[in-house]
């Protein structure tokens, strides 16, 4: 009875002294020890909302590992044969079949021990390049120009996304207007994205609907 009776008297002083200069306040606060831990703040923020003004290529990186994707930084075309190379050797790909879309990137891979099939059907893992990577939410953009006209559940549960860091941005609002300036006169279809790269809670309402696949990111530096 005595603490109720204790809040009850703290909350009336707030209530007097709310007219009072803000940092009259905060000293209130900190003496009776009300006042925010700066790491409840930081919490508040969201794992999909870092640091303020942070770059682009540190939020993407921290929010794609925090959907639960495989990153890998690529400075030149050797490392990225290395590191597919070591992707085909982890998971025991090497001569299993890859499923694609675009012959470009098809052809960029032709000399690593693997099939390649046109059908998604039976396929071991799809191997594709993306339209953008999107920073704030850490998602792999995607259209017609990688997937035709399928629907993500119809495509093989591992990916193996190629990507520059040009194509990195901060929002997906940017992503389509990047597509519409560059694809102005055929505008892809089937946009959508990929950021759930592993079994997430039912609980978790950001992954709600979300097709879950398994994805590696080669990210070839090219700036």
């Amino acid at each position: 009875m005595t603490d109720i009776k204790n809040q009850v008297k703290i909350f009336f002083i707030f209530e007097l002294l709310a007219p009072l200069h803000e940092h009259a306040m905060n000293f209130i606060k900190r003496f009776f020890g009300l006042e925010e831990k700066e790491d409840d703040k930081e919490e508040e923020r969201g794992k999909f909302m870092p640091k303020p003004d942070q770059p682009v290529d540190e939020l993407f990186m921290h929010n794609f590992r925090e959907n639960g994707g495989k990153f890998l930084y690529c400075e030149n075309d050797d490392e990225l044969h290395h590191c597919f190379r070591q992707i085909l050797d982890e998971n025991g790909w090497n001569q299993k079949l890859a499923y694609y879309y675009s012959a470009a990137t098809a052809k960029k891979f032709e000399a690593h021990d693997i099939k390649f099939t046109n059908q998604p059907k039976n396929s071991d893992f799809f191997i594709t390049n993306c339209e953008y990577l999107i920073g704030d939410t850490g998602a792999v953009l995607i259209s017609s120009k990688q997937i035709g006209d399928k629907k993500l559940e119809d495509l093989p549960y591992h990916f193996v996304v190629i990507a520059r860091t040009s194509q990195l941005l901060e929002t997906i609002g940017e992503g389509l207007q990047q597509m519409k300036a560059k694809h102005r006169n055929s505008i892809p279809s089937n946009i959508t994205t990929l950021k759930t790269f592993e079994n997430k809670d039912q609980s978790d309402f950001l992954s709600y609907g979300s097709t879950t696949k398994n994805l590696y990111l080669l990210l070839l530096e090219d700036l």
